[in-house]
């Protein structure tokens, strides 16, 4: 089957007039160059998808590659979705695409390399001993990965849903500045679109209840898996943790019980060692707590979770922190988390450290 990418469409250098774009197409001679064939040692990470390399341009920049591991119609198709949605979009805390190269069965995209990896190798993976997210970098974290997804909600066009918000898609720069990453599994949504039915895709722990049974997807899915991914930030748990050989629990179920006490001391993160500031971890554990809201008609929209995380909303604030919901104690049932998502697990994974470093190291 010839590459037929996009033609015509996010890759249209005239409808861009006199703008420049900053990707080009690499030769797959010069990324095995880069990559020294491949190499074992260079691989940062897999997934189901492949593998991603690190690697070194003639000039001396660093980038990563991600190869596909199979050639097939699914995987040229996500292929050609991440392409094409990454030569859209343009922000700082969005990881940029600097190329991609399709030749013969062979489909790489070249990004940008982050040289502090992943979120999820912070906190949970062989970075988290050294304890190097103080609470200073979590909220920057947590509002500059919330103003990524603000620009693909608000400010894209057409506007994008991720569906696969989560710790290891959220990637580091050399400040520790955040870039939302892996467009795989993402989607456009049309003008006047309330939503897109479709196959589920994304990570337990992270679904949206109305996504993961009914195919559902908008924005509002991308606000729940963003509501969990801040929870797992300030605390530093997983998002379903085992409390058995049978029973799982969500961070949700864990947390709500605990903002409904008002114990916020036991929300924290232990690896801060107390180091945190009180009045903005409460803010980003009660915006999480609305943000993974089972009816997602009550859930925030992405623009109103920056504002506040930011503290610029105290009205708003102060709406949310006496809502009913907070309260008494929520009596829940654990379970796995998963509900009927369980059943298309060829397109759902389990949230697992990225990096090959990490895995090593980690306990999965």
């Amino acid at each position: 089957m010839a590459f037929r990418f996009c033609c015509g469409k996010a890759l249209d250098r005239k409808r861009r007039g006199k703008e420049q774009p900053t990707w080009r197409v690499f030769s797959l001679k010069e990324l095995h160059s880069a990559t020294n064939n491949f190499n074992y040692d260079n691989k940062l990470g897999e997934g189901g998808f492949g593998s991603v390399y690190w690697g070194q341009l003639w000039d001396g920049s660093q980038i990563a590659v991600k190869r596909l591991k199979v050639w097939s119609n699914k995987a040229e198709n996500e292929f050609a979705v991440e392409v094409e949605i990454l030569a859209r979009i343009r922000h700082k805390n969005l990881l940029s695409l600097r190329g991609y190269c399709a030749e013969g069965q062979e489909r790489l995209i070249v990004y940008e390399y982050m040289p502090n990896l992943s979120l999820l190798s912070h906190l949970h993976g062989h970075h988290s001993s050294e304890s190097l997210l103080d609470w200073k970098r979590r909220m920057n974290i947590a509002i500059g990965s919330a103003e990524g997804i603000v620009y693909l909600h608000h400010q894209a066009t057409p506007h994008i849903i991720h569906r696969d918000i989560k710790a290891s898609n959220v990637l580091l720069d050399s400040d520790f500045h955040a870039r939302v990453a892996d467009f795989g599994f993402a989607k456009l949504i049309p003008d006047g679109a309330t939503h897109v039915t479709t196959k589920v895709k994304g990570t337990l722990g992270y679904l949206a209840p109305e996504y993961a049974m009914l195919g559902k997807a908008n924005e509002s899915c991308d606000v729940y898996s963003f509501g969990i991914l801040l929870l797992e930030l300030a605390s530093g748990r997983r998002p379903i943790e085992k409390l058995s050989s049978t029973v799982k629990r969500s961070i949700v179920e864990w947390a709500l019980p605990l903002v409904c006490e008002k114990k916020f001391s036991e929300l924290a993160d232990p690896s801060l060692n107390g180091n945190y500031v009180e009045e903005e971890l409460k803010r980003v554990v009660f915006v999480a707590l609305i943000c993974a809201q089972d009816l997602p008609e009550k859930r925030p929209t992405m623009l109103d979770v920056v504002e506040l995380l930011k503290g610029e909303s105290k009205d708003k604030f102060t709406y949310i922190e006496n809502s009913e919901m907070f309260k008494s104690p929520l009596a829940v049932e654990s379970n796995d988390g998963t509900s009927a998502a369980e059943d298309s697990l060829d397109c759902i994974s389990e949230e697992k450290e990225s990096e090959r470093e990490l895995k090593e190291n980690t306990e999965q």
